[in-house]
């Protein structure tokens, strides 16, 4: 398990880069990103939008899928084990962070490793329940015949509640990162497009997950979400 890397570097310590995320991170990140920006797009105009909608939500099942067996053999900071934390170290963590000492990590901190669950887990009841939604219109999820209308109507309404709770969480993943630029100097954003983060004193590189397991993981995700509601 990695162990959270203080950058606790003495005085005149020369800084170097350290790579932090892996490839297969990154991409997920920044696609996810996107389709989710999609699909909020393509929900809120309607109409003949709603099949881009539904392409945009199988896709991020797809995505979900991967990061979820990523979060399990990927590389040492894409793992869940190195970033989730008991309720003490979040509690120690948010006591520092509006104070001059707040230890930094290479991977996620306390704080930011629940909050990349949360985002995870209501992503993917979105993505699931949009497999049974409907609109009265002209849009049924491709797993709308599996279940009545009224649980149909039901699933919907989750539907469309949890969109409010989205908005709320990347709100909320948006501030932390302009708070850390901002008020600690720290680029998260730039870590995240080039992989790697500055830092000072010892630090060991996360090994990365090999690129052709996480190609073969994304296939196979891929392939059940097609079986699914092929």
């Amino acid at each position: 398990m990695q162990k959270p890397v203080r950058n606790d570097a003495k005085a005149g310590e020369a800084a170097h880069t350290v790579k932090v995320w892996d490839l297969p991170t990154r991409l997920f990140h920044w696609l996810l990103a996107a389709l989710v920006a999609a699909s909020f797009v393509t929900g809120r105009i309607g109409g003949t939008a709603m099949s881009y909608h539904e392409q945009s939500g199988l896709a991020i099942l797809v995505l979900l899928l991967f990061r979820l067996a990523w979060g399990l053999c990927g590389s040492r900071s894409a793992r869940f084990a190195a970033f989730l934390k008991g309720p003490r170290a979040v509690l120690g963590y948010a006591r520092t962070l509006l104070g001059p000492d707040t230890p930094r990590h290479l991977g996620h901190n306390p704080m930011g490793g629940w909050s990349v669950v949360a985002m995870l887990a209501v992503l993917l009841f979105q993505a699931g329940t949009g497999l049974f939604a409907n609109d009265d219109i002209l849009t049924e999820g491709p797993l709308y015949s599996w279940v009545g209308k009224a649980t149909s109507d039901a699933l919907t309404r989750s539907h469309l509640f949890n969109r409010q709770i989205i908005v709320v969480l990347v709100g909320l993943h948006l501030g932390a990162v302009l708070f850390h630029w901002a008020v600690k100097g720290e680029n998260l954003i730039k870590a995240m497009i080039t992989g790697v983060k500055n830092w000072e004193g010892a630090a060991a590189s996360p090994a990365d997950g090999p690129t052709w397991l996480a190609a073969v993981i994304a296939l196979l995700t891929a392939g059940a979400v097609y079986l699914l509601v092929g």
